[in-house]
């Protein structure tokens, strides 16, 4: 087809359909259809996309005229492919779920991963029986039959800042979580087509027999994954400074492995043929054993491409090039920019190309000031010191531990002992990456940059480093870019609005109050999850509130107050402390008493001042003030000791009373004549809270609830929804709404907004 529109346009194949910037102009128009059929869900945001659309269509029909035909084909085909994987397939429960030994770990009797129903790729978990993982590790796929469950779309985050699990799932074609109640095996005869999961199987538990640090470099360089919770220290750690990459098999290592490979091509004395086709064999089996990694699977095809242009010897700009890799990696997989990974891998060479004439210095700050808007729209913080640690740890990654890594790998089934050598060097400089990222040397906690925020900076930086030396230009670029990322700093840490957030942590409490201008942040209650099995688990607060704070550019709070002891309400303090500055620790006098408070907070007790309180008592600071309505008498704790608080914002009256009880709240009004606009009601709804008579008296005009979904408790009690309707009084729930927060300024009054909206695009 395309040669035959050459043609009939009488062009030359080697010469014209090889002109610089046609394939880069058409990969970002490309680019950008998938962001509007994909991505864009607001008007807003659609419109912007299109606006690029139709600047890079004008250029490409202004420069190329002639290749109208080609640009609608590609255009078209990106556009069906979009569409076709935007489509959402109706799952045939019953039918055999396909599953494979490597993709699905088991854990406590406990078994979760990815699974395949007929076309359709699934999460899926549900109770190990005994022979479930001597029969996966047998036979290594095996169908689940007979089998009974419950079908669910995958949540969305439903707080500012967590991340996306929907999204990032839908990266992977993946809409639809089947728990599974009960179910049979069947064992799948093995195909040639299954060979790789084998293969990732064997490597998996070849690894596993290796110490915990050797293991770790070994699963992340060749199988890219992590495979213990253990090292996620390690991994933040390499997140602070900058230099998560090294971890993410890509260019870097796709160049070290070429080398490696026709290193040994040259001493075996190998044709320049049999070491490309070699180059070639193992870039497909690593791609395949990294699960499609998009920054490898990219670095991969650029080689390919390469390959293919120099045996045809056709001469292509090297822009061109990563256009044509963009068009077939998006014709591959058309949720490509769906993984913030991706857009960095691209970004990163796009960088490399348009900076290719600079020195190696100025480079690194060029390509740091290119990522940094996308690590503020998905991370919120950055380091400034990411250029010296690249320079300095990036030397030392690449002559001793990649291929150390690369040596243990090979010689591990023969000679077990090397790990003896290499497990010191790897763990040394993983306590050497820890004590410098705890330091928090250059560590910024920026907040979180908008879309089209992020996209002005990229914008703005690409002109200022792709125009001709225009000092007086240049020098206005800079100064456009230093007031934006100035005024974006100011405007998240001196924010013009107040806010009170009913962080949506499911079943438990986590609130957070700030002041506007002059920012001052107070949290009650920290979350927790209830654990009724004795495994541990990683604090939710890692993947909740932490990111909800950092988006908002929160790096202390200047008080936490604790209601009581349950796990629901403050099971994650001791990480919290661990992982945030906190002036003043808030609780109802008598805490200190409880043996498993005080082991939450022995390791913080020089760091943090308590403060024991009761009612009567008043926590004042300049712009707001705390009273406290109730325990009247010390305890230890218990839901009838909970502090309860009332203050005032913007002439609002707050009320929160914790997990007290109906007796409790009679206290309350027999001792306070208290009315309030807003309260949250005791104890997630429960009927054992929110006395009709106590809510008569309180006369709020409206109420929240915080409550998990599906929660084994029924909260809110329909009880409790029926005391609510029949006094009139409406109410907002964590477990409907997501976070839910009211924000007021003193200049455009308050708004209340809720983040969960059901969007599943």
């Amino acid at each position: 087809m395309v040669k035959r529109l050459l043609k009939s346009s009488k062009i030359s194949w080697h010469s014209s359909f090889y002109a610089p910037g046609f394939y880069l102009l058409l990969g970002l128009s490309c680019i950008s259809v998938t962001f509007i059929v994909l991505q864009a869900t607001s008007f807003a945001q659609v419109f912007v996309a299109v606006l690029f659309l139709i600047i890079f269509c004008s250029l490409l029909i202004y420069k190329f005229p002639q290749y109208w035909h080609l640009i609608a084909i590609f255009l078209g085909v990106v556009i069906t492919l979009c569409f076709i994987n935007q489509r959402i397939n109706e799952l045939k429960i019953g039918e055999p779920i396909r599953i494979y030994s490597d993709q699905v770990k088991v854990s406590d009797n406990f078994f979760y991963g990815e699974g395949k129903l007929e076309k359709n790729k699934v999460l899926i978990s549900g109770t190990a029986n005994k022979s479930f993982e001597k029969e996966l590790n047998k036979y290594h796929a095996i169908y689940l039959v007979n089998y009974k469950a419950k079908v669910e779309t995958i949540m969305p985050a439903t707080n500012p800042g967590e991340f996306d699990y929907q999204k990032y799932y839908r990266s992977k074609k993946i809409r639809k979580r089947v728990k599974l109640e009960s179910y049979q095996i069947y064992p799948r005869q093995i195909t040639i087509f299954d060979w790789v999961h084998m293969l990732r199987k064997f490597l998996m538990d070849y690894f596993e027999k290796m110490p915990q640090y050797t293991r770790f470099f070994a699963s992340e360089m060749v199988l890219a994954q992590n495979p213990s919770a253990d090292n996620k220290a390690l991994l933040n750690s390499y997140r602070d400074l900058g230099i998560i990459h090294l971890l993410s098999i890509s260019g870097l290592h796709v160049s070290l492995y070429i080398l490696g490979i026709m290193w040994l091509g040259t001493m075996m004395k190998r044709t320049e043929e049999e070491v490309i086709l070699c180059c070639v064999a193992f870039l497909i089996i690593e791609i395949l054993l990294s699960n499609f990694q998009a920054g490898f699977v990219r670095a991969s095809l650029s080689y390919f491409w390469s390959v293919f242009f120099n045996r045809k010897k056709i001469m292509i700009s090297s822009g061109d090039k990563l256009g044509i890799v963009v068009l077939s990696h998006l014709i591959f997989n058309p949720l490509l920019f769906l993984n913030s990974g991706a857009i960095l891998s691209y970004l990163l060479v796009f960088g490399l190309e348009i900076s290719k004439n600079f020195g190696k210095i100025k480079q690194n700050i060029v390509l740091n000031s290119l990522v940094t808007p996308i690590l503020l729209n998905n991370f919120y913080r950055i380091n400034f010191l990411t250029v010296v640690y690249n320079f300095l740890i990036v030397p030392i990654f690449n002559f001793i531990l990649l291929p150390l890594t690369f040596i243990v790998v090979f010689s591990f089934w023969c000679l077990p002992a090397i790990v003896k050598l290499s497990e010191p060097i790897f763990k040394g400089l993983a306590d050497l990456t820890n004590f410098i990222a705890d330091k928090q040397w250059g560590l910024v906690t920026f907040g979180q940059i908008d879309w089209l925020q992020t996209i002005f900076l990229l914008v703005v930086t690409v002109f200022l480093i792709i125009l001709p030396k225009h000092k007086i230009l240049k020098l206005k670029l800079r100064s456009i870019i230093v007031g934006a990322y100035v005024s974006m700093f100011f405007l998240i840490h001196f924010p013009l609005k107040g806010q009170v957030s009913f962080i949506d942590v499911g079943q438990g409490d986590s609130i957070l109050i700030t002041t506007p201008l002059n920012r001052k942040t107070y949290l009650i209650d920290t979350g927790g999850k209830l654990n009724f099995g004795k495994k541990k688990r990683e604090p939710q607060l890692n993947r909740i509130t932490l990111p909800f704070l950092y988006a908002q550019g929160i790096d202390h709070l200047d008080g936490v107050f604790l209601s009581h002891q349950d796990a629901d309400h403050i099971g994650d303090l001791k990480a919290l402390l661990d992982q945030i500055p906190v002036k003043k620790l808030y609780f109802a006098r008598g805490l200190t008493e409880n043996q498993s408070f005080m082991k939450k907070i022995n390791g913080h007790l020089k760091d943090v001042q308590l403060v024991p309180l009761l009612a009567g008592d008043r926590v004042k600071t300049k712009d707001l003030s705390f009273d406290v309505v109730y325990p009247f008498k010390p305890g230890l704790g218990k839901n009838e000791d909970s502090l309860s608080l009332t203050f005032k914002l913007a002439n609002k009256r707050w009320l929160f009373t914790g997990d007290l009880g109906r007796e409790g709240e009679k206290e309350i009004l027999n001792h306070y004549h208290l009315q309030v606009d807003y309260f949250k009601l005791g104890h997630h709804g429960s009927k054992t809270s929110s006395d009709p008579d106590f809510l008569k008296q309180l006369n709020p005009q409206l109420v929240f609830i915080s409550s998990g979904r599906n929660n084994r408790f029924g909260h809110p009690h329909q009880e409790t929804l029926k005391t609510l309707k029949d006094l009139s009084i409406p109410y907002l729930n964590t477990q409907d709404s997501g976070t839910i927060t009211w924000n007021y300024s003193p200049f455009r009054g308050e708004t209340i907004t809720t983040f969960y909206k059901g969007n599943t695009k």
